[in-house]
């Protein structure tokens, strides 16, 4: 047997020998370091120990250098790749830590306040209505199994685009006594139904007995923009129609700059809103392509400046965001972004994407005067910690205006299209 090999045997049982001890119980701490750290090249990345003990640092790769003191552990990398750190204690091998190190990697945070339109995939259905009829009150849309939520997208083979697609439909297959071929997605999947429009006699109309809409509207802030592909990210959360609250599936969508006129203040179960504007121009500063649980993504086409902080900055993983002091990036008036004091409160480490991976709290007296804490339309406004940008934040508590959620940067970038690793992200499932 292998001298190496037998040195860790040996260490192994006094380990499990020693962790019974009292005086070893401080080291038992220690060991809760991670056993996989991703940091990007260029960076430092902190580990801070359970207990001040201090133990012998071993590098496979020299290209990574260590520093600890009591109470951390300080890594810088220079070199993009796979490397392994050796923990020894009085010369005994306790743990290895897989140290994976990305590309450098900046983006632009953002802070705008923006407008936002979407036009649906085919048109939604948003409700029923009654026909006033020879025989009677009946919908007709109700009558071919049509749900709120559903999508219709195309009538007798043709695609339907918007609201407008629809009512020649309609007043033919009226007249000609015809049923239309209706083809409908729904979220479960896609499925055909026939629809007999019916008259009604008050208008003198053929009607669906459906409300219908192909587009919806609001304000939001903008994240991030990656300088070198012109990918943005904004909202951090998904837009959902105002009638059906599921998620709108988009077929495409424009961004516009926004001013803030003013603002409803949140108070405990009433959160408040920021009321905008789109500007007079309505210039289409960029497109939007997908409309996720992470927010609102596609590629802008003119520059947006936030006046504060238009250089690139480092990002950081959701494993590098600890708890303590943070800013966020928003507007308030007219369409100056400031920067703000917050809190993180919590956050987790996520190995996959999901939302809510923050719990933030506005600290900052100037901005608590103003809203009141987190309302709506804020959603997006970047979290900066340390100079990273760390996040977005997305929904605020109603019973606490000052606390909400936020959404790691690390989700918002890969649902735009931005793959920061060297291979794909899991999904979860």
């Amino acid at each position: 047997m292998k001298l190496e090999t037998l040195r860790r045997i040996i260490g192994g049982i006094l380990l499990v020998s020693l962790s019974s001890l009292i005086f070893f119980h401080p080291f038992q701490q220690y060991l809760s370091i991670p056993k996989n750290i991703t940091v990007f090249k260029g960076q430092q990345y902190t580990i801070q120990k359970a207990a001040p003990v201090a133990a012998e640092l071993k590098m496979h790769n020299k290209s990574i250098s260590l520093k600890q003191d009591r109470h951390s552990i300080s890594l810088s990398a220079n070199e993009k790749g796979k490397n392994e750190m050796i923990l020894e204690y009085a010369g005994i091998p306790v743990k290895q830590v897989d140290v994976n190190v990305l590309k450098e990697f900046k983006v632009i945070p953002g802070g705008q306040s923006i407008g936002v339109k979407l036009n649906t995939v085919g048109v939604l259905v948003v409700g029923h209505h009654l026909v006033s009829t020879e025989e009677g009150k009946k919908s007709p849309g109700e009558i071919a199994g049509i749900k709120v939520g559903d999508i219709i997208t195309e009538i007798n083979g043709t695609k339907i685009n918007k609201m407008s697609d629809v009512a020649p439909f309609v007043q033919n297959a009226g007249q000609s006594g015809q049923a239309l071929n209706m083809e409908i997605s729904r979220e479960s999947g896609k499925f055909s139904t026939r629809l007999t429009p019916l008259k009604d006699k008050g208008e003198d109309m053929y009607k669906l007995g459906l409300y219908i809409r192909d587009s919806a509207a609001g304000i939001g802030t903008m994240t991030f923009m990656d300088p070198r592909s012109k990918r943005y990210g904004a909202l951090g959360h998904v837009i959902s129609d105002m009638d059906t609250k599921k998620p709108i599936v988009v077929d495409d969508g424009q961004i516009v700059r926004s001013t803030v006129t003013s603002i409803e203040k949140g108070s405990n179960g009433d959160p408040g809103e920021k009321l905008a504007r789109f500007s007079s121009d309505r210039e289409i500063v960029g497109n939007i392509n997908k409309n996720s649980p992470f927010g609102i993504f596609g590629k802008l086409n003119k520059e947006l400046r936030n006046g504060i902080m238009d250089e690139p900055i480092p990002i950081a993983l959701s494993n590098q965001v600890k708890e303590g002091p943070a800013k966020i990036l928003t507007v308030v008036n007219d369409d100056k972004v400031e920067a703000f004091s917050i809190q993180i409160v919590s956050t987790i480490p996520q190995k996959f994407p999901a939302t809510k991976g923050m719990i933030i709290k506005v600290t900052d007296p100037k901005l608590l005067e103003k809203t009141g804490g987190i309302v709506q339309g804020m959603s997006g406004s970047p979290i900066i910690q340390d100079g990273k940008l760390i996040g977005a934040v997305t929904h605020v508590f109603v019973n606490d205006p000052t606390s909400g959620y936020g959404v790691h940067i690390e989700w918002m970038l890969n649902d735009a299209g931005i793959n920061i690793y060297d291979k794909p992200i899991e999904k979860a499932s």
